[in-house]
């Protein structure tokens, strides 16, 4: 009895064994390790380690590999190293991210001790980390720099970019495709390795006294040589004499083109202003502008209006071609046009004016004050804070700022006969003007802070881009009638009002006038 209740025991164990299926054990996903898991010993870190470079994305990309160390490719460890010292291409500086204290630990790298091999490891990743984190939305955040800056914030993921890397098969280009691609972007660093060819700047600063025309024999022509053959736009003749000879005025137009000055020939005070400009200051221009240009978005859509605000130019782009351009005036250095990214809205056809409150206190109350008639001359209509009309002989000083200002539409508005509008703080937008001669002028920083556009209804025709109801005789009829009438822009168009001072082009290096004095004081605090 005892046996057979035995042998049946053991046969339910068995029979309980073979009906319970087996428990698979998955472990934690790791990130694959490509080519490194053959070249070095893979270390633990201890993870208090972390609370020493207090970076989120450091731990983060850690906890990908289970806190082990990662480099052990030596083909990788060269590629960061390369890409880390020759950051001055992109405008950054090697030492940001410990170049030569990362240089050291690799001369050695086979002589290392475990806790050598851990720091390494950790500081070879933050300097990485960092680098990227710059490369692909700049070193400063421009919203806390400037007041009137209004840009889509560029968060990129970091630790995702450089997971991505390190699982490609091709490294260096997985990592330089975090870079700004725009070809703007290309263009300023094909002028940082052009500025570069160039050699010491030892030449001496030229005063200016008085214009200087062609013909004209001055001593300061000497300088003036010296300076265009340096940057070669004048080849070097035998010998320099102080006399402006044709060649030399050739030489001075292709400087001026170059800088976006009047192409007269005439050295004036302006073209003084670009000669003296050193070497070491072109390349600071240049580094600022590169760091801008990492602030700027990638994507920029099918179609957009980009606006250069220190080149007064308009450019309509679409599949990647420039379809137009226009003449711009821009804001004066004391009503700054703002820089932003937006999207048009619509288009306004006799536009009415709105006086903003600056131009109120700074222009409309002292003109009102000293002639009480300018109101009526300028076409204003003032209404108080009821909606009601405010006649010339009831306005008053003391309420002139709660009134309202309205300039009825017509050839003498100051918007002239079109505006389009775009969302943002700002209140400014694209407006045509009553001053159309001021686009011959070279320096167009002129406005209260809006962007009058040259030839505004043949832009604003091809951005309604319905040539039954808005050709052009269509909108010579509604201008004609004087109503405003809104238009909505049926295709989605992009507004890039944005500022750039330097770039190259075909070999030759380009530079403007920085007009709200922003490239030095931008390089400064690069540098800090």
């Amino acid at each position: 009895m005892y046996k057979l209740l035995l042998f049946c025991l053991i046969l339910l164990m068995v029979s309980c064994k073979n009906d319970t299926p087996a428990i698979k054990i998955t472990p934690p996903k790791r990130i694959s390790r490509g080519d490194t898991i053959t070249e070095g010993r893979i270390l633990k870190i201890d993870t208090l380690l972390y609370s020493k470079y207090n970076s989120p994305t450091l731990t983060a990309f850690y906890q990908k590999f289970e806190n082990e160390t990662v480099w052990q490719s030596a083909k990788k460890r060269a590629l960061i190293l390369a890409e880390l010292s020759q950051a001055e291409n992109e405008g950054l500086n090697p030492s940001d991210y410990h170049i030569k204290k990362l240089n050291a630990f690799e001369k050695k790298f086979s002589s290392l001790s475990d806790k050598e091999m851990v720091n390494y490891d950790l500081l070879l990743t933050y300097n990485l980390q960092k680098y990227i984190r710059h490369i692909s939305q700049g070193k400063l955040n421009p919203m806390a720099l400037y007041k009137n800056w209004e840009l889509n914030p560029k968060k990129n993921d970091v630790v995702k970019i450089l997971l991505n890397s390190y699982k490609s098969t091709d490294f260096w280009a997985s990592l330089d495709s975090c870079k700004p691609q725009h070809l703007v972007y290309k263009r300023l660093k094909s002028a940082l390795v052009l500025l570069n060819t160039f050699p010491k700047d030892t030449l001496k600063k030229i005063t200016f006294e008085a214009k200087i025309i062609p013909n004209d024999t001055n001593n300061a022509l000497l300088k003036i040589k010296q300076k265009l053959v340096y940057w070669n736009d004048l080849k070097k003749p035998d010998s320099l004499t102080n006399i402006y000879d044709s060649r030399t005025v050739t030489a001075i137009k292709k400087f001026q083109t170059r800088h976006g000055l009047a192409a007269d020939g005439v050295i004036g005070k302006g073209t003084i202003a670009a000669l003296n400009f050193t070497k070491e200051q072109r390349r600071q221009q240049i580094v600022a502008n590169l760091e801008r240009w990492k602030w700027y978005q990638q994507d920029l859509g099918k179609q957009y209006l980009i606006i250069n605000i220190p080149d007064y130019s308009l450019h309509v782009v679409h599949d990647n071609d420039t379809i137009r351009t226009h003449k711009i005036i821009v804001g004066s250095a004391k009503r700054k046009t703002p820089v932003l990214s937006s999207k048009l809205s619509y288009a306004v056809f006799n536009p009415t004016w709105t006086v903003p409150p600056t131009i109120i206190k700074e222009d409309v109350i002292p003109a009102t004050l000293k002639n009480r008639n300018y109101l009526a001359e300028k076409n204003i209509t003032v209404y108080d804070a009821n909606g009601n009309v405010v006649e010339a002989s009831h306005w008053k000083a003391s309420r002139a700022r709660g009134y309202r200002y309205v300039q009825s539409p017509g050839t003498y508005n100051s918007l002239g006969m079109v505006k389009l509008i775009f969302p943002n703080r700002f209140s400014v937008y694209l407006h045509d003007t009553n001053h159309r001669d001021y686009f011959d002028k070279t320096n167009r920083s002129l406005s209260s802070g809006c962007v009058r556009v040259d030839n505004p209804l043949e832009l604003t025709a091809y951005l309604l881009n319905d040539t039954i109801q808005y050709s052009k005789t269509k909108i010579a009829d509604i201008l004609k009638d004087g109503k405003t009438q809104n238009v909505r822009i049926p295709s989605e168009t992009y507004l890039y009002l944005w500022y750039w001072t330097a770039w190259s082009e075909e070999g030759k290096l380009i530079f403007r006038d920085d007009i709200y004095d922003l490239d030095e004081e931008l390089y400064k605090k690069l540098r800090n």
